[in-house]
Parts: C-alpha cells; structure tokens; sequence
C-alpha cells in the first residue's frame, strides 16, 4: 500500500490485531504495526501516543457517554433503571464503534498488562456512573453499590454481545444481564 493511501488509522488497527494475533501483544513494536499498515513510524504516533492505545482508543470518552446518557433520563426515576436506562445508550454507542471485538478480547485476555489496562478502563466507568448516580442525590454509598455493580451487568452484557459476535443487539443482552442479576439476588 502507499503510503498516502486513504484510512490510515483503520490500517494501524487492523495491522496491530494481525501482528498481535500472531506474535503476542509483548512481542510487536510500534514500527512493526507501521510497516505491517505500509506507513512510517511516525505515522503510528499520530492517531495513537502507544501501542495499547490500539485496543483502548476512544474509552477516555466514555465517562463523558456515561455522564451525558444519565442526564438524558427523567430525573424521576428510580436509580437501578436510570442506570439500566443510561448504560444502554452508552452500550450502543459503544457497539456502534466496536470492531474485531472477538480478536480484541482475545488478545487483552492473553496479556496481564491489557488486562490491567481493562480494569483501568472498568475502574473509569463505574466512577462515571457513581459521579452522574450522585449528581441525581442518590447517596454515596448507595451510589458506589449501583455503580459496581451497573458496571459488572455491563461488562456481562459486552461480553454477551462479543460472544455473539454482534448478532444479539447490546440492548437485549443487557437485559438478560440485569434479570440475571435479579434472579441471583432472589437466592
């Protein structure tokens, strides 16, 4: 490919998921994702500061998802389905953006350092959805209960969808998440 050809951060991503695929997260450079998507290293460092940043790009935006998605539920309702309300929308956006998220998966799984990088990233949403849970007067310690634990329901329901490689929709995935949770709570 030349150089100037067009979606350059689209062939970084897919050049890194082949290179991570095949040699281990550890065992690719920066320059090996550049030459393998036919640009210059420093090509790479325009669309992403590391190599981590492949997988991760875009979740620095979603406490903002998760703010805004809470304020777009009437503030009446209860805070469990405010919360099942806001992380649906934040669910479809997220799976609007999603792609190669079996190989993503994959490839965290098969590195602690990703899989702390996740955690990092699970740590974020659920102090999101504790801030927007107290911007609605939900007290702190009822806030942080329903965030933990909103942001366990939505991992289960991503990794649903991901199981499903994107043929159940996030929204119904959700919901089997949320009546999981009820159906264990009632043991």
């Amino acid at each position: 490919m030349a150089r100037w050809d067009p979606d350059a951060e689209g062939r970084l991503r897919a050049a890194a998921l082949e290179l991570f695929h095949q040699h281990g997260f550890e065992n690719v450079t920066a320059a090996q994702i550049a030459e393998q998507a036919g640009l210059a290293r420093r090509s790479f460092f325009r669309y992403f500061p590391d190599k981590r940043e492949v997988l991760f790009a875009g979740s620095e935006q979603l406490p903002g998802a998760i703010a805004d998605a809470f304020a777009a539920v009437a503030p009446d309702v209860a805070p469990w389905p405010t919360a099942l309300a806001a992380l649906e929308t934040v669910g479809a956006l997220l799976v609007e953006h999603a792609t190669d998220s079996v190989a993503r998966r994959d490839i965290i799984q098969a590195s602690p350092e990703l899989q702390e990088r996740e955690r990092t990233k699970s740590n974020a949403i659920a102090t999101a959805i504790q801030a927007a849970l107290e911007q609605r007067a939900v007290p702190a310690t009822d806030a942080i209960l329903l965030a933990q634990i909103g942001t366990a329901v939505f991992q289960q329901a991503f990794t649903c969808w991901v199981d499903q490689t994107g043929q159940q929709p996030i929204e119904s995935c959700l919901a089997a998440a949320a009546e999981q949770l009820q159906r264990l709570v009632r043991i």
